[in-house]
């Protein structure tokens, strides 16, 4: 069986329940795949690649060279997905100020810091992967992509039938949308190497979590297979 990044972490007794109990399965993907790009922004890489404990000094909730790597994969898929028409989503958290952040300024202030503000350097899309004309922006307060915004309009209207998700964090955003995609009936895909958390166990656990749980956890690599096996131009 192929090693994932989650083995070393599990005890053996971990794997004997998870494993007689059924979990894991492979759902696969649908015909008509939308990609999700989960809050890459300045303000959870940080302005270049450096070490986390570098990149907080000057933005908190920066991720350092774990967003940065990710984004480097995030880019690999947008260049094999734009060609096929594959609608590309951005949903990507903004707030107007602290209060626009509700509990979170209780629990994470500086998540509410002015970075995460309307017109502010942080909340800018790293540039790298930015939304070229035709794309979607979705502007979120919270960590479900689908938490009041009009996201699932969007997907209905575009007749979606699988999500592609990459992004952060993995723990946070990833996981929320993740979970309700999977809620709403989606055939749901993470790219493991294009997604990215400020904790190393933390995104590690939930992979493993996520994939025995709500989606298939695969490299970008699969991905772009996936994405190269669809025909020229989106469905109809």
């Amino acid at each position: 069986m192929k090693e994932r990044i989650w083995d070393k972490y599990l005890t053996e007794q971990d794997r004997m329940v998870y494993e007689a109990a059924g979990f894991g399965k492979t759902v696969g993907f649908g015909s008509r795949p939308a990609l999700l790009i989960i809050d890459v922004q300045y303000r959870t890489c940080g302005e270049k690649p450096e070490p986390i404990l570098d990149a907080i000094k000057k933005c908190k909730t920066a991720c350092g060279e774990s967003g940065w790597n990710a984004v480097n994969n995030i880019k690999g898929i947008l260049d094999f997905a734009r060609p096929k028409g594959i609608p590309i989503i951005y949903p990507t958290v903004e707030r107007k100020d602290r209060f626009d952040a509700g509990r979170w300024k209780d629990k994470i202030p500086a998540i509410a810091d002015s970075p995460s503000l309307i017109g502010g350097r942080g909340v800018e899309i790293i540039e790298e992967v930015a939304p070229q004309e035709g794309d979607i922006v979705v502007s979120k307060r919270y960590a479900s992509a689908f938490f009041g915004t009009p996201l699932m309009t969007y997907l209905n209207d575009l007749d979606v039938d699988t999500l592609l998700i990459t992004g952060c964090t993995t723990s946070g955003c990833v996981r929320a949308t993740v979970v309700d995609g999977f809620s709403y009936g989606f055939k749901v895909t993470v790219a493991e190497d294009a997604v990215y958390d400020r904790g190393e166990v933390s995104h590690v656990i939930n992979l493993f979590d996520i994939s025995s749980k709500y989606a298939d956890v695969i490299p970008t690599e699969e991905v772009i297979t996936y994405i190269n096996s669809l025909p020229q131009g989106r469905p109809k």
